[in-house]
């Protein structure tokens, strides 16, 4: 069985969390490779936008020195996911309206919950069941399992504070979370003073083996 391993203070308060972008996107780039994303987008090495994760870490591609066996992903090296329990929960201190999307790899099934509350509690606003990503080509390895990230888009009504990325632990993997937009961005440029610049496209990511006993 294929799945994704290691080689080798969750929600800020929302008056004092900075306000989101029309659109914004977490490419996760700049994570340490099994890095907890923890606080990474709030107040942390990435951009400061008030958005925290628990039970999440980050995973480069095997390509980019890192230990995961993906391919393909968003944008280039690094994705996240999860290695106990049934979901990694993204918490948003001063909401999020719209919609959003996101790129995701699994070679089982996952699902996507969206809540009106902190820590996946409140009414559900939106929710997607996941299938299996098909296999393709990419290196490190030629053909795997999670060498096909797939795009997913959702629009709701009311504010989001928080969404559960689930599926089995060490078998699913997420990049380029976009909020308040329900189509793919792939490789955000820097914001200009205009407003942000949107590229669509496909995306990819990067798995890692486990090795058996």
């Amino acid at each position: 069985m294929r799945t994704i391993t290691t080689m080798a203070a969750c929600a800020a308060a929302a008056l004092s969390a900075p306000a989101l972008a029309a659109t914004t996107v977490l490419d996760f780039e700049g994570l340490g490779n099994n890095e907890l994303v923890g606080n990474f987008y709030n107040g942390g090495a990435g951009a400061n936008y008030g958005i925290s994760f628990s039970n999440a870490l980050g995973l480069i591609d095997a390509d980019a020195g890192g230990t995961g066996n993906f391919a393909n992903e968003a944008s280039a090296d690094t994705v996240i996911y999860f290695l106990s329990g049934g979901a990694a929960t993204m918490n948003v201190a001063n909401g999020f309206s719209t919609g959003f999307s996101f790129f995701y790899t699994t070679n089982s099934s996952g699902s996507v919950t969206v809540y009106d509350g902190l820590n996946g509690t409140g009414n559900v606003l939106a929710s997607i069941d996941l299938d299996p990503t098909p296999t393709g080509p990419g290196d490190p390895g030629g053909s795997g399992p999670f060498n096909t990230f797939r795009n997913y888009g959702v629009s709701f009504v009311g504010t989001a504070l928080s969404v559960d990325f689930g599926g089995v632990a060490n078998r699913v993997a997420f990049d380029n979370i976009t909020l308040g937009a329900t189509s793919a961005i792939v490789d955000p440029v820097p914001v200009p003073a205009a407003g942000l610049l949107l590229l669509t496209g496909l995306g990819g990511m990067a798995l890692r083996r486990r090795r058996k006993a």
